[in-house]
């Protein structure tokens, strides 16, 4: 990707530089996508200072007297730093480094990864979404085949965004394709949604699951089941 033109107007809020720079680069930047080509050097920290301010005025708001109240006093700035540095580090950081291996033993055979423990965040309400991955692959003798805890980095790294969960699926196994290039992909992922267990209907059962079946493992019906059913076993 090419590096981001000069800023026009340097004395805007940095949140407003970062936007200028999307909009003339027609990039798209919803709630789960990535953005950190678009930031400069430091320009995360200028950020975290800008969304702390702003969270302070929204605790105003909210009427909370963070002035004598010693709980709420760092309020503000614990939630800009878990926004930008942990719960939505997925937007704001580059992907993870992941060493690709060639599959010189030319392995055909499926591998199963999971559960992987996944976090993420319901972009309606910005509850949390906490439940498990699994993905299955199929390679070929070209697929590039990676270390086990890489697929948990990059669960983390496209996970860490406010999203609904069927999109977030998708992203990963996009990620995924283009990262091993197998002959098959499947993944489920089975989550708890906070915005049904502490607000609204206030279900505390309901979870959801969903599916992506790519290649093999959506012409092959018996390779689907065998996924299927090995994961059920966990």
């Amino acid at each position: 990707m090419n590096a981001p033109a000069p800023d026009a107007n340097p004395d805007l809020p940095v949140s407003e530089r970062i936007r200028d720079r999307l909009v003339s680069a027609g990039c798209r930047h919803h709630a789960n996508d990535n953005i950190a080509a678009f930031i400069q050097p430091g320009e995360l920290d200028a950020l975290q200072q800008e969304v702390q301010a702003k969270m302070q005025e929204v605790l105003k708001s909210l009427v909370i007297d963070t002035d004598s109240d010693h709980n709420t006093q760092d309020t503000a700035k614990r939630v800009a730093k878990m926004f930008l540095r942990e719960v939505f580090a997925g937007r704001y950081a580059a992907a993870p480094s992941v060493t690709e291996f060639p599959n010189v033993s030319r392995l055909n055979e499926l591998m199963i990864v999971g559960p992987i423990t996944v976090r993420s965040a319901c972009s309606h309400h910005l509850c949390p979404i906490m439940g498990k991955v699994w993905i299955g692959l199929l390679p070929n003798e070209h697929s590039n085949l990676i270390g086990l805890s890489k697929y948990a980095r990059l669960c983390d790294w496209i996970m860490s965004r406010p999203q609904i969960q069927e999109e977030a699926v998708t992203m990963l196994a996009n990620e995924l394709q283009e990262r091993v290039q197998p002959d098959g992909l499947a993944l489920v992922m089975e989550a708890d949604h906070f915005c049904m267990h502490w607000r609204g209907v206030k279900d505390s059962e309901s979870k959801m699951t969903n599916s992506v079946m790519r290649g093999a493992f959506l012409k092959d019906a018996n390779l689907r089941r065998e996924f299927l059913a090995l994961i059920s076993r966990g």
